[in-house]
């Protein structure tokens, strides 16, 4: 782990050094850095560190100024001779906050809690991506409609297009019932998995397997037939013609 101390006091500086070496040999200390100016110099030009040990008042102003330039994303650890700041300090990635003269109990309760933190949010992070690498997890699996004076769930499996019309939009299944929307195709379409569902043009919004039949069409456009049929020309512009064919092909 690696980590700073922003400190403007010599002695001060040395005693956590030595305080956190001994709580953890392990923890690399990078940087002490002994004012506002030298910490926003050194952060603008090297990683993030895994956390930071902060004083508050420094040589040339409040260590909060440094939130000002830079973009800390570390959990920040203040250590201050004065307590009137700690509020301020939780807004600015605070985990903790000690009172100088930092006692050693103290240190080693603070960076227990930084590890068990640390933990956590590791195991949360993992388990949301491994969330969000299974198919179709981010995408809806039914869509709720009203038909009279009743809800029902439909399947999005089972529906075969969308379309727009009149300022309104309307869900079609593959039974060929018909069902009013209260959302914008934009809307509908970030909501489904694009391996099934493809924009074809301004109006239709249709699913893979209600594809039946893509012909050619004037000007080198695409014509496409669907199952339910509908009344009018399904038509894939020249300059979609050729993504279209390659999500067909996939």
């Amino acid at each position: 782990m690696k980590v700073i101390i922003i400190e403007d006091e010599k002695p001060a500086a040395e005693k956590l050094l030595k305080a956190i070496q001994k709580t953890n040999p392990a923890i690399e200390v990078v940087a002490v850095l002994p004012s506002v100016k030298s910490s926003v110099d050194w952060l603008q030009q090297n990683p993030m560190p895994d956390l930071l040990f902060m004083d508050i008042e420094l040589s040339d102003g409040l260590s909060f100024k440094i939130f000002d330039k830079i973009n800390i994303t570390s959990p920040v650890i203040f250590c201050t001779a004065y307590d009137e700041y700690w509020q301020e300090a939780f807004e600015h990635n605070s985990i903790d906050y000690l009172l100088k003269p930092v006692k050693q109990e103290k240190l080693e309760v603070t960076l227990n809690k930084y590890e068990k933190l640390k933990q956590h949010f590791a195991s949360s992070f993992q388990q949301l991506q491994q969330w969000q690498q299974q198919p179709g997890a981010n995408y809806k699996k039914r869509f709720l409609v009203k038909r009279g004076a009743d809800y029902i769930s439909i399947k999005t499996e089972d529906i075969a297009y969308f379309y727009a019309t009149h300022k309104l939009v309307c869900m079609v299944d593959n039974k060929s019932q018909k069902f009013i929307l209260d959302q914008s195709l934009a809307d509908i379409e970030k909501h489904l998995d694009p391996a099934h569902f493809y924009r074809v043009n301004r109006k239709y919004l249709v699913q893979l397997t209600a594809i039946k039949k893509i012909k050619a069409y004037p000007k080198s456009k695409l014509q496409v037939e669907v199952e339910p049929v509908v009344s009018e020309d399904i038509v894939v512009s020249q300059e979609n013609a050729s993504a279209f064919k390659e999500w067909m092909g996939q």
